[in-house]
């Protein structure tokens, strides 16, 4: 916003208002949450990383829409409060129809998670009000407070090969994760452990490499802390990450992190409604050998309950999954062939 302001043959990174030079405060990563019911699961993936969330409402359409009603939904399952909800649009309505859709909102959010979010109308066409969305952030979302004395662990989200085809075998790179650092931090040239890693008949066996490069964004970083994505480049072979194959694992320092698991027992919360479906639906209880989708972090595996207790589930996975500790298991059933968003669990505790 400074660079838009500034005059030309004015220094960058000054203040246009006083002239004094800006202060660097924090790096901010976006992750856009598709909108259609089908990616419920990739945008509930997207928000395990999440420290806030901004809520985009259309001025010129009826709040809620359906995917609005869905995201809400999403951020509740997710455990997100930090919430801004943006009103945009409001260059294409009149005044009357704004405060209408205003209301509209403040009565759609009444009751959840984003009760006590403020509502900041803008025109992305004008440039509206865009510097009070940048305010809240800091207002609504801060940064999260970091124990440099945790065990480091980072949520892969990403995985390629940064090699282009035909590069001799002298002059490859090793594979790159993306994803959060979730907590603690991690340096160049340290090693760290991947789970659950690549399988080799029945059994699963952790990837164990060394970064060798740190990045956000076009910035290259000697340590990484939690706090946007961040790209880990590593010596492991390319063929092991490119396509994305390493999403959903859990990367520490080598024997830190939690067992890989293949059964979970799970206290489960169903929504009173199956979400994305076009017609109004009430959720039913889980069956016995019913096949569901999980989503837990970023990893997304299949689960069948194999038994109903008095308070909890018991779910088997395939594939097997590490978890970070107290993470939420988000679940989804087949509903008219397509995998619907029905509630959510936690790790059970007796």
């Amino acid at each position: 916003m400074a660079e838009i302001a500034r005059k030309k043959g004015k220094p960058r990174f000054n203040c246009p208002s006083c002239s004094n030079t800006l202060e660097f405060r924090r790096n901010i990563s976006f992750v856009d949450a598709p909108g259609h019911e089908i990616l419920m699961a990739t945008m509930l993936s997207g928000a395990s990383l999440m420290n806030g969330a901004c809520l985009l409402v259309s001025a010129d359409e009826v709040c809620p829409q359906p995917q609005t009603r869905e995201h809400l939904a999403a951020l509740n399952i997710a455990g997100i409060n930090n919430i801004i909800i943006i009103q945009n649009k409001i260059d294409a309505v009149s005044r009357e129809q704004a405060l209408e859709n205003y209301s509209q909102i403040k009565a759609f959010v009444k009751g959840t998670v984003a009760d006590k979010a403020p509502i900041i109308p803008v025109s992305a066409v004008f440039g509206a009000n865009l510097g009070l969305v940048v305010r809240a952030f800091e207002e609504i979302i801060p940064s999260p407070s970091i124990n440099e004395e945790d065990d480091f662990q980072f949520l892969v989200a990403r995985s390629f090969d940064i090699n282009r085809p035909g590069t001799q075998i002298n002059e490859l790179n090793g594979g790159v994760i993306g994803g959060s650092v979730l907590k603690g931090k991690i340096k160049v040239g340290e090693e760290i452990e991947i789970k659950p890693g690549f399988r080799i008949k029945n059994k699963y066996n952790s990837l164990k490499t060394q970064i060798v490069s740190i990045s956000q964004g076009s910035n290259l970083l000697a340590e990484a802390k939690p706090g946007g994505l961040i790209g880990l480049g590593t010596k492991l072979d390319p063929a092991l990450t490119r396509g994305d194959s390493l999403i959903g694992h859990l990367v520490g320092i080598p024997d830190t992190l939690p067992e890989v698991i293949s059964e979970v027992e799970l206290k489960v919360n169903l929504l009173e409604r199956v979400l994305g479906s076009e017609v109004q639906m009430k959720v039913q209880l889980l069956k016995h050998n019913e096949k569901l989708l999980l989503v837990v972090g970023t990893e997304k595996t299949a689960g069948i309950v194999v038994k109903i207790l008095k308070n909890s589930y018991i779910i088997s996975l395939n594939p097997p999954i590490c978890a970070p500790a107290n993470s939420v298991f988000a679940i989804s059933r087949i509903i008219n062939r397509r995998y619907r968003l029905i509630g959510y669990g936690k790790e059970f505790k007796k």
